[in-house]
């Protein structure tokens, strides 16, 4: 049964006025889209700037809304993750499928190349176990990776659980988008360790930097930090807001409004009063970044959304 406001169908095309004009004009249409065109009430746009950020928002909204008219996508097969487990020794994997809701998963990403290659570098880095557990179990002695230096063995005590847990919290900083914060810690180890004439500790740090600089050039997008972009235009004296939602690096959906009331008033004016009426009492993100700069910024700031803005010029 389709209820009114349900998302029925999430859809991409390179050409968005031949695909969405084909719905409405065309009438070569299998049963299935008739009935979907029969169904059709509203529709929105979200405009991405890649192909690539195009499949990864229409995997999101799919498995987030699951549509009644999509067939592909709706399992989590489709892009791959990057999880840590809950074992004593948390192992670091890709993972395809249903999720175990015990596990913290990182991603999507676009390919299992990409994920895999993140995958190779970090466990360069902090040497986080990779095996299986049946391989974990089966350890007497470290494996091949502990002499390569790809891992810190904990299968057989090379390591103290307290050292383990630190490299397991280090990974999983850096995969939350915290790479910022993540690399200032390594920085600082690194001088300390300087200071005490602790060159081995300090080379250790050295290469992490190294190694957690190389990841972000290469998968930047997949640890950006959450945001919300707020964006309003102004066209024959309606206003149109449009929120995006970016969480965890990855473009999750939006929302549009338009204002009622707001016929005279400037956008920096309507946006000023929209602000606080959406935060307000809401979880809202570490950052919002706005398309116009307000006069008022940090009295928002302060008295209701407790943000950082970012101001586009």
């Amino acid at each position: 049964m389709i209820r009114s406001g349900d998302v029925i169908y999430v859809g991409k095309a390179k050409n968005l006025k031949n695909r969405v004009s084909n719905y409405f004009i065309s009438s070569n249409h299998n049963t299935k889209t008739q009935l979907l065109q029969k169904n059709i009430d509203d529709f929105s746009i979200i405009i991405t700037k890649t192909e690539t950020q195009a499949l990864l928002l229409e995997n999101e909204l799919i498995k987030q809304f699951k549509p009644k008219f999509n067939i592909l996508l709706k399992d989590s097969k489709s892009y791959p993750y990057i999880y840590l487990s809950n074992d004593v020794h948390p192992r670091l994997g890709m993972f395809r499928g249903k999720k175990n809701k015990n596990y913290h998963y990182f991603g999507p990403y676009p390919s299992s190349h990409i994920a895999r290659d993140a995958l190779a570098l970090l466990k360069k880095i902090f040497k986080v176990r990779q095996c299986t557990n049946s391989f974990y179990r089966a350890r007497s002695r470290p494996c091949l990776e502990y002499q390569i230096g790809l891992c810190s063995a904990p299968c057989v005590g090379k390591i103290s659980d307290n050292k383990y847990e630190q490299d397991v919290d280090m990974v999983s900083l850096f995969l939350n988008g915290k790479a910022s914060k993540l690399l200032n810690q390594v920085s600082q180890k690194m001088k300390d360790a300087s200071i005490d004439l602790d060159f081995e500790a300090a080379a250790k740090y050295r290469d992490q930097l190294i190694g957690l600089r190389t990841i972000q050039e290469r998968h930047g997008s997949q640890f950006s930090s959450d945001m919300d972009v707020v964006s309003i235009v102004n066209d024959a004296d309606t206003h149109c807001i449009e929120l995006v939602f970016v969480r965890g690096g990855k473009q999750v959906g939006s929302e549009t409004f338009f204002p009622k009331n707001a016929k005279n008033d400037s956008c920096e004016e309507v946006l000023s009063a929209f602000l606080p009426l959406y935060y307000l009492g809401t979880k809202t993100p570490k950052e919002i970044v706005l398309s116009h700069k307000l006069e008022d910024k940090l009295y928002w700031k302060q008295a209701y959304l407790q943000n950082l803005f970012n101001l586009l010029e």
